[in-house]
Order: C-alpha cells, then sequence, then structure tokens
C-alpha cells in the first residue's frame, strides 16, 4: 500500500480510470493499528486494484471533502468520483472489509 502525503497527489490518485481502494488513517488510532495486522492478506487477494494510504491529520482536505468522520475507512475511487465509502464502525474486521470490496470491486 503506498502512502499519499500531499493533497495534489490524492487529487491526482483519484483521477485515474482505474477504481483505486483509499485507506484514511491516523498514527493515534488503535483501530487503524489492529487492521494493519490483518490489511495484507486482503490487499494481496484484491491485487489487481492500487491501494493507497492517507494520514487523515496530514492531509485533512482529502479526508474532509470526502466525509471521513471517523477512521479508519476505505474509500473507492474512479475518475476522481467517490464510488464507495466503509465508514470506520463497520471497517473493524477482515469480514467486513472483504464484504465490502465484494460489493463494490470485482477479483
Amino acid at each position: 500500500m503506498r502512502t499519499i502525503s500531499q493533497y495534489e497527489e490524492f487529487k491526482e490518485i483519484i483521477a485515474s480510470e482505474e477504481p483505486v481502494v483509499v485507506k484514511f488513517f491516523a498514527d493515534w488510532c488503535p483501530d487503524c493499528t489492529r487492521m494493519d495486522f490483518w490489511i495484507d492478506p486482503i490487499v494481496d487477494e484484491y491485487h489487481n486494484y492500487n491501494w493507497y494510504k492517507i494520514n487523515r491529520d496530514q492531509v485533512p482536505e482529502a479526508a474532509d471533502e470526502n466525509d471521513v468522520m471517523g477512521i479508519p475507512s476505505i474509500l473507492i475511487f474512479k475518475d476522481s468520483e467517490k464510488l464507495a465509502h466503509l465508514h470506520s464502525a463497520n471497517a473493524k474486521t477482515p469480514e467486513s472489509v472483504k464484504a465490502f470490496l465484494a460489493e463494490h470491486l470485482s477479483k
């Protein structure tokens, strides 16, 4: 998962003609740290998509304009449009993340 550290970089990445997956996190977030323990096999399963992570505290504009109120949150973008948003309350288990991705992406 590549890190996005600038707002302009975020805008370029989400403008992709192919869907991209972006995980919003923060260094102080315990649920984000827990997700790091189990997310890699899911990223591998959906390896045909580009995955990114963005620290919502370092790039607050990206979080604000996409209604990322809680973290971790997983969003799918294509052509600069948010296609899907897995809110933090529903992003706490591998099963919930897999179900979200299965609904919105193909393997």
